[in-house]
C-alpha cells in the first residue's frame, strides 16, 4: 500500500518554526529557549534543536543571559545583526542618498552625494551603494539587495526606468547594468510608492488595507495600496496624477516634450510659490511659504482654502473611482500644510463628490522614501534568509 505522507513535512515544519522564531526574536528582542518554546508553542527538545540549527547557520547569536531560579543562568540569543545587509537609495534630481541596514532593520550607514555635475548614472549610484557598505563596515558581498527609489515609471513586467521626468540621464537598460556593475539584487521602485509603503508600516497608514497617499512637492504623485498591496498599473503609470487634465490649466499634448502635465501645473511647489506670492506670503520655498501662512492664523486662511481647492481635483477624482477610506497627503508641501490643510482637503473633496475620505498628514517627517526602499529590502532579504534555514 502506498504511503499517504507527503514528501518534505518535516522539512517544511522545521522552516516555518524556523521562520516564526526568528521573526519573535526581531520583534520581541533577546530571548531564551524556553521563551522562544513557549512562544512557538514547541516542545524544550525541539525549540532546543531549533536554536542550535540557527546558531549553525550563523542566524542567531548569544548575546548574554537571564537570572533564573536555582539552576544556572540561561542563555538568551537575538537575531545576528550581519548575517546580511541591505541599501536603500533616495535618488533625486540633485542628489542622492543611500541608506545601509542590517537584517534587523537597524540603520547602520549612510551617504549623501550631488548628481548635478554628473552624466553617469551608474557611477553615482555604485559610489553612493559602495560607500554606504563601507560607511557601515559591511562588505559588498554581504548585500543581499539594492532598492532604488526613483522619481517616473517603473516598467511592472522589466522593472526598468521607462521615464524619469526630473533624470534625463536615467533611461531603459540602467538596471541591467547596475546589477552587473554591483554583483548584487537591484531593485527600481517609483519614491512615492515607497513613501506609502513606509506610511503603511510606521505612519498614518498603519493598519490600513486601502488608501492612497498624495505626494506634493516638486511634482505631484500618487501612491495607490489596495488589500496592503501596492498597484502599478499595466504600464507602472498608476498614480502619475500629475498628467491628470483638470480645470484650471492647459492640458499638453506631447508629454515627451517635458511640457508641465496640467495637475502639476496647478499643485506642484512652482504654482504654491506663485498663488502664496499673490496672497502676499513670500519665501524661498512652497512649504516656506504654507508654514508662514498657517502661522499667520486667519490671515493665512484664504492661501491654504485655494491650495485645499487645487488639491481636491486630484484627490477628488481618484477617490471618486477607488473610494478609499483614506487619504495622506505627503510630500514638502502637503508635510508643511498639516492638518490644516488635511482638513480643508477633505471638506473640500466631500463637497465635491460622493465619497468623504478621511484626509491626513503624514507622519513620517524624516526621508520617507529611503525608509520605504529599505523596508522593501529587509522584506525581500528576510524571506531569502530565513526561508531557506533548513538545508
Amino acid at each position: 500500500m502506498a504511503s499517504t505522507r507527503l514528501p518534505g513535512t518535516p522539512r517544511l515544519l522545521r522552516a516555518l518554526n524556523d521562520r516564526a522564531a526568528l521573526e519573535l526574536l526581531l520583534s520581541q528582542g533577546p530571548l531564551t529557549r524556553a521563551q522562544l518554546g513557549e512562544l512557538t508553542g514547541l516542545s524544550k527538545v525541539t525549540a532546543s534543536q531549533l536554536v542550535e540549527r540557527l546558531e549553525e547557520r550563523g542566524l542567531v547569536i548569544r548575546v548574554g543571559e537571564q537570572a533564573g531560579g536555582r539552576g544556572p543562568n540561561a542563555q538568551l540569543y537575538a537575531v545576528e545583526p550581519g548575517s546580511a545587509h541591505v541599501i536603500g537609495v533616495d535618488v533625486g534630481p540633485d542628489r542622492v542618498v543611500a541608506a545601509c541596514a542590517d537584517i534587523t532593520g537597524k540603520v547602520i550607514g549612510r551617504v549623501e552625494q550631488s548628481t548635478r555635475d554628473t552624466d553617469d548614472p551608474v557611477g553615482v549610484v555604485h559610489n553612493a551603494v559602495v560607500q554606504a557598505a563601507s560607511s557601515a563596515g559591511a562588505s559588498l558581498s554581504s548585500v543581499r539587495r539594492v532598492v532604488l527609489g526613483t522619481p517616473g515609471l517603473v516598467d511592472p513586467h522589466t522593472g526598468d526606468i521607462t521615464f524619469a521626468f526630473n533624470l534625463p540621464r536615467w533611461h531603459r537598460g540602467l538596471l541591467a547594468a547596475l546589477r552587473e556593475d554591483l554583483h548584487t539584487p537591484v531593485v527600481f521602485e517609483n519614491d512615492v510608492n515607497l513613501a506609502a509603503l513606509a506610511e503603511a508600516q510606521s505612519g498614518a497608514a498603519r493598519g490600513v488595507d486601502d488608501f492612497v497617499l498624495v505626494w506634493v512637492g516638486v511634482g505631484v504623485g500618487l501612491a495607490i495600496v489596495l488589500n496592503g498591496k501596492l498597484h502599478h498599473g499595466s504600464s507602472g503609470a498608476a498614480g502619475e496624477i500629475g498628467y491628470l487634465p483638470v480645470p484650471g490649466a492647459p492640458i499638453p499634448r506631447d508629454v515627451s516634450r517635458r511640457a508641465k502635465p496640467a495637475f502639476q501645473q496647478l499643485a506642484a511647489a512652482d504654482a504654491v510659490r506663485v498663488v502664496a506670492r499673490e496672497h502676499g506670503f513670500r519665501a524661498q520655498t512652497a512649504a516656506d511659504a504654507v508654514r508662514a501662512a498657517i502661522a499667520a492664523g486667519t490671515e493665512g486662511g484664504q492661501l491654504l482654502d485655494e491650495l485645499a481647492r487645487r488639491l481636491a481635483l486630484g484627490v477628488a477624482s481618484t477617490c471618486v473611482v477607488l473610494d478609499p477610506p483614506l487619504v495622506v497627503l505627503a510630500g514638502e508641501v502637503g508635510q508643511a500644510g498639516g492638518s490644516a490643510l488635511a482638513e480643508r482637503v477633505q471638506h473640500e473633496v466631500a463637497a465635491i463628490t460622493l465619497v468623504t475620505p478621511r484626509v491626513v498628514v503624514t507622519e513620517l517627517t524624516d526621508e520617507p522614501v529611503l525608509r520605504g526602499a529599505l523596508r522593501t529590502a529587509l522584506d525581500a532579504v528576510r524571506d531569502e534568509v530565513f526561508g531557506s534555514t533548513v538545508g
